[in-house]
């Protein structure tokens, strides 16, 4: 076995002075040193997570400036990509890789962070953050409240978007190539999922 057959990924982050797990605060949280690490709470647990790659960056950064366009510059709302803080309640603080909040949203954005849930969450997937995004980071945006998640997978080149329903997320099913996005958050969305990859 080589070392570079163990990948990086997403885990409690016990080495970091502070409060025990599961005692965590924002408080707590906004006192680390981050130091180019990416460090979010879930339910007072610290976690970890890596660097992201160069694939999800590129896609990471077409996604934002395809919801820019459509979103934020004809004044529907509000885009922010990660590290934006969002503390969904109290021992809940996550960076989504990119975050709408509609303009009938916005009293949630202060100087620090967002506070309450965003309108959609996007959450750019890989090895390393794919069963984290799918559990923890899932159940706490469908506890909080967020009406829409997308898990975009730069590996398949395909969008997951999934639906608030009752407390739980539906998906609406798997979009990849010149399929549009059936979004509530953002409605008439004029993009192919194909140009979210480049």
């Amino acid at each position: 076995m080589l070392i570079s057959d163990i990948l990086p990924a997403t885990s409690p982050a016990d080495q970091i002075p502070g409060p025990p797990q599961g005692q965590w605060t924002y408080a707590d949280y906004a006192l680390i040193q981050a130091e180019g690490v990416r460090y979010e709470l879930i339910s007072g647990v610290l976690y970890m997570t890596p660097a992201p790659s160069t694939s999800h960056q590129s896609v990471s950064n077409l996604l934002a400036t395809y919801l820019t366009l459509h979103v934020q510059l004809v004044g529907l709302g509000k885009v922010f990509s990660a590290p934006t803080d969002v503390e969904l309640f109290p021992g809940t603080v996550v960076q989504p890789d990119i975050l709408v909040i509609s303009s009938s949203n916005e009293g949630c954005i202060t100087p620090s962070r967002i506070i309450g849930p965003p309108d959609l969450v996007v959450e750019i997937v890989s090895p390393s953050t794919a069963g984290y995004d799918r559990r923890e980071k899932q159940d706490a945006y469908a506890a909080a409240g967020v009406p829409e998640y997308w898990l975009v997978d730069p590996s398949t080149q395909t969008v997951e978007l999934l639906i608030l329903e009752q407390g739980s997320y539906r998906s609406q099913g798997l979009f990849r190539g010149q399929a549009q996005l059936p979004s509530r958050a953002i409605q008439h969305l004029p993009v192919a999922v194909a140009a979210f990859f480049g």
